[in-house]
């Protein structure tokens, strides 16, 4: 399939202002403690429409040339390696750069990976070491607004059955795509979910195989906030499916749905123990981190951020909507990794015991809008820059970058 043209999308952004987090039974924050334990510092909320661009709207495209070639940046090294990185590796390697809105990474068994290039719809396999090389266009994508290419799995069984999964919008819906990666090539496209609402915003679209082998799947509301409280609708919700798209067995409605009342969530992750995490877009208040289990209600749209309400479930952690934007997660090294969009920052949460410790926000500023962190294993993550889109564009943006976690302290 070849590569279609495509330009770049170079919106700015205005940087965010003084951190404001409310934490759920945390200590060693600033702030004035409540009477139910939460410490809030001073805070500032601002409006916003979607995911972290000016405050209450989403902004036109605009586009400028792009070069339309992604390169390897191996070799090179950003920033100065702490003490805590080897001398055989520097703390920071930009694995690839010159890539036009990357969304998401999934690792191969090879320690290669896949990732989605949200509106060139391309599919790349990037190798560090090596230039990454476009599979294709993937077929039926229609980029618009904050849809495109999004999401990207890979099977657990994938030397066996060399299948991969892709989340994109279309013309008419949001869906959920098989295809097969064998001997360099993509091939067999295969809908296995489809009639997940769309719209320019609120998509969802992250993808990812639970501990249990099934493959879990996050949408948006799409604009249509009541259909998040409708355990019968698919937006607004986290779906778990088999590889085929139907309803994995267990469910705890019998039907796709996992948990409900979800506005956009954009990052899952699980700790070692099994325990489920998800990074979801607020409105006008709270952005969230929360602990998922079956059947549970996340409140929206009846409740954003912490509430206390009987028969919805309170985020483990929230932020103003002007610190966070939070896109995909990583667990890794005993913390949950969030990425920031808006926040610009790469958010670090210490799982403890049945709860979370203070949240530390780094590398702020440094690189931008942040979309994906994904665990490469050995102590490093891989973060994906986002300044392409609602960004400020550097020379070598956007950028998937290998980073130690012993230089994050």
């Amino acid at each position: 399939m070849p590569p279609r043209p495509t330009t770049r999308a170079v919106r700015a952004l205005a940087a965010g202002s003084a951190v404001v987090v409310t934490l759920l039974a945390a200590t060693g924050c600033s702030g004035s403690p409540a009477s139910d334990g939460t410490v809030t510092a001073p805070s500032l909320t601002t409006t916003r429409a979607g995911e972290g661009g000016t405050s209450g709207t989403t902004p036109p495209s605009s586009t400028a040339p792009s070069s339309g070639t992604p390169s390897s940046g191996t070799g090179s090294s950003t920033g100065t390696p702490s003490t805590g990185a080897t001398a055989a590796r520097p703390a920071v390697v930009t694995v690839a750069r010159d890539l036009d809105v990357p969304w998401a990474v999934a690792f191969l068994p090879d320690g290669s990976a896949l990732v989605t290039l949200r509106d060139r719809a391309q599919l790349l396999h990037v190798r560090e070491g090596s230039a990454p090389v476009v599979l294709g266009t993937v077929p039926g994508v229609a980029p618009a607004g904050e849809g495109g290419l999004l999401g990207v799995a890979v099977s657990p069984t994938f030397a066996r059955d060399h299948r991969v999964f892709v989340y994109y919008t279309g013309e008419q819906d949001n869906r959920v795509v098989r295809l097969t990666f064998a001997d360099g090539r993509a091939t067999s496209f295969t809908p296995v979910l489809t009639g997940i609402p769309k719209a320019g915003f609120h998509n969802g679209g992250r993808l990812a195989f639970g501990p249990d082998g099934y493959l879990y799947v996050t949408t948006g509301d799409a604009g249509n906030r009541p259909a998040a409280q409708d355990k019968g609708a698919l937006g607004g919700k986290i779906l778990r499916v088999t590889q085929d798209g139907a309803a994995a067995p267990g469910n705890p409605f019998g039907t796709r749905v996992w948990s409900y009342g979800h506005r956009n969530v954009q990052g899952i992750a699980w700790a070692p123990d099994g325990r489920m995490y998800a990074s979801e877009f607020g409105q006008d208040t709270w952005d969230e981190l929360n602990l998922i289990q079956p059947g549970r209600n996340y409140g929206w749209p009846v409740v954003e951020g912490r509430a206390g309400r009987a028969g919805y479930t309170d985020p483990l952690v929230q932020w103003p909507t002007s610190q966070a934007s939070p896109s995909g997660i990583a667990i890794a090294d005993g913390s949950v990794w969030m990425a920031a969009l808006r926040g610009r920052s790469l958010w670090r949460i210490p799982l403890q015991g049945n709860g979370v410790g203070t949240p530390q926000r780094l590398l702020e500023g440094r690189y931008g809008r942040l979309r994906d962190v994904v665990s490469a294993g050995s102590g490093r993550l891989w973060v994906v820059t986002s300044n392409t889109f609602r960004g400020n564009p550097g020379p070598q943006d956007d950028r998937i970058l290998d980073v130690a976690i012993s230089s994050l302290r």
